[in-house]
């Protein structure tokens, strides 16, 4: 499980950043990249964090997943805080991102096992789990190449693959399928489902309002900061004055 609460981050702007804000904003030394959110991601659920470009849910699940502490609220994790607990959160959670990267001189293989070894799973537990893993994604063919000479889709099965190798009871997809081809995309997305089916509590965030029709149970929609909704895919379905998602998206942000 994920509760997060009142949750905020601001980050200092030096003077170039500033004027990159534009007029009116260099007398401003912080910049509120989240402002005051709050939710739960319940086990055996997805829970999509919807958003734009720039909207603030990369620097929260970054908080959810200790790398960033937050300025003000709180999140725990497997019950776990954040700030109080954060190599116990640490143990239960995966967190993929695009910005995090791979070992080019290791094989896929190679890089699952020094993660699992960073874990210290036995030895009967990883080759059991890896070849699951690399069979639901397609990485048999690949997987004792060079990373360096794998294609931007092998390169996103193995950070996946890495990072549910430990099989965790938490885990945090930031936008895992932004710039794959169908097939590559497709494989990613029936494994977030299998990782519902475990009963895992699953966040994962997008811009692309098509996969929340495929994945999510539960959602929010976040932009500049701020929840714009948040709630069941049911309900945002029964309150929608729009004819489609990406409309009804566009209705709820539109005047911010």
């Amino acid at each position: 499980m994920i509760k997060v609460s009142n949750l905020s981050k601001d980050f200092k702007l030096n003077r170039k950043q500033r004027r990159e804000h534009g007029d009116g904003q260099m007398n401003r030394k912080t910049l509120r990249a989240v402002d005051s959110i709050s939710f739960e991601c319940q086990p055996g659920r997805v829970f999509c964090l919807i958003g734009p470009n720039g909207a603030g849910k990369t620097t929260t699940l970054r908080i959810i997943s200790t790398m960033l502490k937050p300025t003000e609220g709180s999140v725990t994790v497997a019950n776990f805080d954040t700030l109080e607990n954060p190599k116990e959160v640490r143990r239960n959670i995966g967190f993929m991102t695009a910005q995090t990267a791979l070992y080019d001189r290791l094989t896929p293989t190679e890089m699952v096992q020094y993660i699992a070894d960073l874990y210290g799973m036995q030895a009967s537990h990883f080759e059991e789990r890896k070849n699951r893993i690399f069979s639901m994604l397609d990485m048999h063919s690949f997987a004792d190449r060079r990373i360096a000479r794998l294609s931007s889709g092998m390169k996103q099965k193995t950070s996946i693959a890495r990072t549910i190798i430990h099989d965790p009871s938490v885990v945090v997809f930031d936008e895992p399928t932004t710039g794959l081809d169908i097939m590559t995309a497709r494989r990613i997305i029936e494994l977030i489902r299998s990782c519902r089916e475990e009963g895992k509590t699953v966040i994962f965030s997008t811009h692309h309002m098509s996969e929340l029709r495929l994945l999510c149970d539960d959602l929010a929609i976040i932009h500049g900061g701020k929840l714009y909704f948040q709630g069941t895919t049911e309900q945002f379905e029964a309150e929608m004055k729009s004819d489609s998602y990406e409309d009804e998206f566009v209705r709820l942000v539109g005047g911010a």
